[in-house]
């Protein structure tokens, strides 16, 4: 291989692979023995576009994409629990279907408007769970399908190359100590579907998340 390839070969690595931080508690093994319920809060989302794409829509149309974005994330993260479990591949854990997830937290008129308002234990509480899922991610352009045709009929945004950030964290229900973290960005070309970015993001870090099963 010459000086070339092996350049582009290492851009190519560099590009795709991104920036990884995972943080996991000491004690996240034996809080977690005790854990029966988890549930996973929609992601906060934030769609970054350009200004020119910007004035072919509004505020109010962006943050729907961005609320529609984030619950794509929370589904494709709770079938990819799902996934595991079917495969034998997570603890007895069970994971709270996010429809219900929703309901409890709109019969307390939580909303994205006002859910950072809560704490970790406040919302584990209202949602009877022993741990939950929480994060934010930003994209320059959204996977879920409906988002990403709307935004592709409105502005013309094609196409697979995007950038990803996301933050995703599982607190404690009694005291919310934080257990887990995983932050993690990627550019290039990371998949088409939520589903594709949640199992490529997940696919290192699962193993040192304390309800996977390890080998």
């Amino acid at each position: 291989m010459n000086k070339t390839l092996v350049i582009i070969a290492l851009f190519v690595t560099l590009f795709t692979n991104g920036q990884t931080n995972l943080y996991e508690n000491p004690q996240f093994d034996s809080i977690a023995k005790n854990h029966k319920s988890l549930a996973v809060l929609p992601f906060d989302t934030q769609i970054e576009l350009r200004k020119k794409q910007m004035k072919e829509m509004t505020a109010e149309d962006l943050k729907k994409l961005e609320i529609s974005e984030g619950k794509s994330i929370q589904s494709a993260l709770y079938s990819w629990f799902l996934q595991r479990k079917k495969r034998g591949k997570l603890t007895t854990i069970e994971l709270q279907d996010p429809k219900k997830t929703t309901a409890l937290l709109k019969k307390k008129d939580i909303t994205h408007k006002n859910i950072l308002d809560y704490t970790p234990e406040e919302l584990a509480k209202i949602l009877n769970v022993d741990a939950i899922i929480s994060g934010d991610y930003k994209t320059n352009k959204p996977m879920s399908e409906g988002a990403s045709v709307a935004l592709g009929l409105l502005i013309g945004f094609w196409g697979t190359t995007n950038s990803a950030t996301i933050n995703m964290s599982v607190h404690n229900a009694n005291d919310g100590v934080l257990l887990w973290n995983y932050n993690k960005k990627v550019r290039g070309s990371i998949g088409s579907s939520p589903d594709d970015l949640i199992n490529k993001l997940m696919r290192k870090a699962s193993r040192r998340l304390s309800y996977t099963k390890k080998k």
